[in-house]
């Protein structure tokens, strides 16, 4: 009887769904903030351990990471060839009310009870068909906190979490089936105006309002909107306004995160917005600070691993829209964007409202609705779907090493690029 590894592989999935299905809802049913998911963090590094992993908790210095490998060194155990190596990213972060503060008001409102299920679903399938068929290779699972805030893809990048991966992918829930999603770069920037304090009714001109530097800022970055690109986003919230009404604020600061779908755009924007800061306070008297806490880069989908897992979606009833559609559907930003601007890797889009491709009228990420419908048996089903499709592209890059140099090959065309 010819072996078949990727009938092992979903036959594996199968057998784990009840498990999988208990360890999506832990997570949904416990949110935690970013680099604050202890309970997660702790609930599937034992998970992954007691399946065989090799786990690193608290991996790269960050205390809510972690790393879970299996590496098999196929029927030869001297070949010295090097590894075929993939890797899937597992969140599991949640959202407060604008996706900050210290009190989770969304829950998973952005599905990632999912995405974290999702990693850990390809990972098995794929280390069980390398036990059964002898497969060489390695098969590495991130745990990544704290997407919705800070980013914690970006330090395990740079810390070496990612080092010789041939692809890493992931996939994302939402309330349609995009296969070429194209998530924004964003940076955040923390601002701070300071004055001089003064009583606002006996001697205003005392003073100097930064609240004043604040204002003339923000009405400043709504008169750039009208000069950005369609494809560009500025959005801003004032964090301090002052203390009192009857006191000069002497103190004010806002954030403003900005978004563009190319680097290049993406570091125009910055430019132009720390000169409107900078005017505002030269206008104002004020002296002001300017802090980039976060830069992800616009997200890069490798077309060789996005038309292989499409094609494993599409045997499975899933249809999606044209490239050119998928592409100018609008999105958020991830730190996922760093990782494929580092390797090939994908990051597609699976609807969790329906299995036929319906949209639920009403549905988006980030919100109280969505994180209700991430609960779901429903939701449940369409991630393991997208998970099996998942996990197939990835046994694809430890077999075939023509598959996996044309990803690598239009993934270096890309940077030349």
């Amino acid at each position: 009887m010819q072996l078949n590894p990727g009938k092992t592989l979903l036959e594996a999935i199968d057998k784990a769904n009840s498990d999988l299905r208990d360890l999506s809802l832990k997570i949904h049913s416990h949110p935690e903030l970013g680099y604050k998911e202890y309970y997660a963090h702790k609930t599937v590094t034992d998970f992954m351990a007691e399946r065989g992993f090799h786990v690193t908790r608290h991996a790269c210095d960050i205390e809510t990471a972690f790393i879970a490998e299996y590496v098999h060194q196929g029927s030869n155990p001297v070949d010295s060839s090097p590894l075929r190596s993939v890797g899937f990213c597992s969140e599991y972060d949640a959202l407060a009310l604008g996706g900050s503060g210290d009190k989770v008001i969304l829950g998973q409102g952005c599905g990632h009870n999912l995405i974290c299920t999702a990693g850990v679903t390809a990972a098995l399938g794929v280390k069980a068909a390398m036990e059964k068929h002898n497969i060489r290779g390695r098969v590495r699972l991130l745990g990544t906190p704290a997407e919705e805030t800070l980013g914690g893809k970006r330090p395990m990048l740079e810390r070496g979490a990612f080092d010789g991966l041939d692809a890493c992918m992931m996939i994302h829930p939402g309330q349609f089936d995009v296969l070429y999603r194209q998530p924004l770069g964003v940076g955040r920037l923390e601002i701070e105006y300071r004055g001089k304090a003064a009583h606002a009714s006996s001697s205003p001109w005392e003073g100097i309002n930064a609240l004043d530097a604040i204002a003339m800022a923000y009405n400043a970055i709504g008169q750039l909107r009208q000069q950005t690109l369609p494809t560009n986003r500025i959005h801003s919230i004032v964090t301090n306004g002052g203390q009192a009404a009857n006191i000069i604020p002497e103190l004010a600061s806002m954030i403003t995160q900005y978004r563009a779908n190319k680097n290049d755009d993406l570091n125009k924007l910055h430019d132009q917005l720390v000169e409107i800061f900078e005017a505002a306070a030269e206008a104002t008297g004020c002296t002001v600070t300017v802090e980039k806490t976060m830069e992800y880069m616009p997200l890069h989908n490798n077309s060789i691993l996005s038309d292989r897992y499409g094609k494993y979606m599409t045997s499975m009833g899933v249809h999606y829209n044209s490239r050119e559609v998928d592409e100018t559907t609008p999105a958020g930003s991830t730190d996922m964007g760093n990782v494929t601007h580092a390797l090939p890797g994908i990051h597609p889009v699976f609807n969790i409202a329906s299995l036929e491709g319906v949209r639920e009228p009403g549905l988006s990420t980030h919100s109280l609705l969505f994180a209700e419908r991430a609960g779901t048996e429903l939701a449940h089903k369409t991630m393991i779907r997208a998970a099996k499709a998942l996990s197939l592209t990835g046994l694809d890059v430890l077999l075939d090493g023509e598959f996996t140099k044309q990803a690598r090959d239009e993934f270096d065309k890309s940077k030349e690029q």
